[in-house]
């Protein structure tokens, strides 16, 4: 390998591999904010958070290296332009399509790269992501009870704390209600101290009472809504015991998840889609054939009359028959025509429903390869965009990028979201992002090579000026 090739390659690796970490951070960050509530307050170990944004982390990947291709091609390129490292390169009769090569070469096997992430890695991490995500969302928030406030965490209990101590431990006025018996506050337990420990290595919550009493309503005696008879009972010291096992996390079956669409590769997302589209197909045949034999009009009389209800009828067809039998067939055809119309209506959402399945299969199947070609694209925009501009650093660079970032993502979710309504062919709907910014990169990198001056300001303003004049 030539120096000069080696010298563009580490020049290009170094604010590739900064900018695809800021991205996954801010990214990271933004799935923070958005299920703060979903964490915070459940008890969760610091190991189980970093577990889980590493799996976030591995789902944000085919966002986050677009952006960071865009940016860090642009900016390695404006740092040689700034420097006036290409104009030595050109004038040593290297071309700028000569400096691109290696990098070029770099960015096909990063797309390569990124299709096997997106089609063996990424089911997986989506996979693994999605079922602990589910799993922290079910899960309880942390065993607290707060001084004054009603506690209800436990099934079946009701916890109030009057006072506690700063230690955690001493506590005062307390009152446990205990709705076991699904029939109201009819068993109370009071006392005017105690104490709130942790046993099992937090498997139990103990709660020492002292000087209280319990009240107990008997519901069980005859009459008891008219005598209304309690039980009560004084102690110096109880013993109460509560389970905590409901506060653990509970790992949920992976099994349960790996059929969905995001949890499968090329060749299972292929399976997945050829079984439902043979399951739609005889859903609607079975429809089709059977649509005619149980919604015909039948009358029974002297005779049996079947008429097709597809085929238009003579306005005189019921001219044969007495007022009471018209009457009859009339609401016996209005009856049948609206269990008609409501089969259809069930039957069009089913076909709605799998069809839109079938859908959101060819979505992930296109998105595989989008991901890879959507990074090809980007680098021959940034490339001949960072010599055109000849700025570097995280300035200018991180501003264009930013603009071509937006317009890249927000036509790819715009395609996306039509592509699963069924608006948009998903082929359509996944590649038109790929199809408007493939011919800007090819005009970006056209202008580059051919030395146009196309961001130089003496340049527009000539141009401008000429429009004017014309114009004058």
């Amino acid at each position: 390998m030539k120096k000069i090739n080696l010298l563009v390659i580490k020049s290009y690796l170094g604010p590739l591999l900064m900018t695809f970490f800021i991205s996954l951070f801010i990214l990271d960050m933004q799935f923070l904010w958005k299920y703060v509530d979903d964490l915070v307050g459940k008890g969760l170990e610091w190991q189980m958070i970093a577990k889980l944004l590493f799996y976030a982390s591995s789902t944000f990947v085919p966002l986050a290296l677009p952006l960071a291709i865009l940016l860090s091609s642009l900016m390695t390129f404006g740092n040689l332009g700034e420097h006036y490292e290409l104009v030595a390169m050109k004038a040593a009769g290297i071309s700028l399509r000569k400096i691109m090569i290696p990098l070029v070469i770099l960015s096909i096997f990063i797309s390569i790269s990124a299709f096997y992430f997106s089609n063996n890695v990424l089911p997986g991490a989506n996979l693994k992501f999605q079922s602990l995500l589910y799993d922290i969302r079910k899960q309880k928030l942390a065993f607290n009870i707060k001084e004054g406030i009603f506690y209800n965490g436990l099934n079946n209990y009701t916890i109030r704390i009057g006072k506690k101590d700063s230690d955690g431990i001493h506590i005062a006025d307390v009152m446990i209600y205990n709705h076991t018996k699904k029939m109201g506050n009819i068993n109370v337990t009071t006392a005017k101290t105690g104490k709130m420990e942790s046993a099992g290595d937090g498997r139990y919550i103990i709660f020492t009472l002292y000087d209280g009493c319990s009240y107990q309503e008997k519901v069980d005696v005859t009459g008891h809504r008219i005598t209304r008879p309690f039980q009560r009972t004084k102690f110096k010291e109880q013993y109460r015991r509560f389970d905590l096992k409901e506060f653990e996390l509970n790992h949920t079956d992976e099994d349960l998840f790996k059929d969905h669409y995001l949890m499968l590769d090329l060749k299972q997302l292929k399976i997945s889609i050829d079984s439902l589209s043979d399951n739609l197909r005889k859903q609607k045949d079975k429809f089709s054939s059977d649509y005619l034999k149980n919604h015909k009009l039948y009358l029974k009389t002297d005779t049996t009359i079947i008429v097709d209800t597809l085929k238009p009828l003579k306005s005189d067809f019921l001219s044969n028959f007495d007022k009471a039998t018209q009457q009859k067939i009339a609401e016996y055809a209005v009856n049948s025509a609206q269990i008609a119309k409501n089969s259809s209506k069930y039957h069009k959402n089913i076909f709605r429903t799998g069809n839109e399945k079938i859908i959101k299969h060819w979505v992930v199947w296109h998105k595989k390869f989008t991901l890879s070609f959507a990074c090809f694209v980007l680098f021959f925009i940034g490339a001949p965009l960072g010599a055109i501009i000849r700025k570097g650093g995280l300035g200018l660079p991180v501003v264009i990028s930013v603009i071509f970032f937006i317009v890249f993502h927000i036509t790819s979710i715009t395609g996306e979201k039509y592509a699963k309504a069924a608006v948009l062919d998903p082929v359509i709907g996944m590649w038109i992002s790929s199809a408007i910014l493939l011919p800007i990169g090819i005009f970006l990198t056209y202008k580059a090579t051919t030395d146009s001056p196309l961001l130089d300001t003496d340049s527009w303003r000539k141009i401008f000026g000429r429009v004017i004049k014309s114009k004058k």
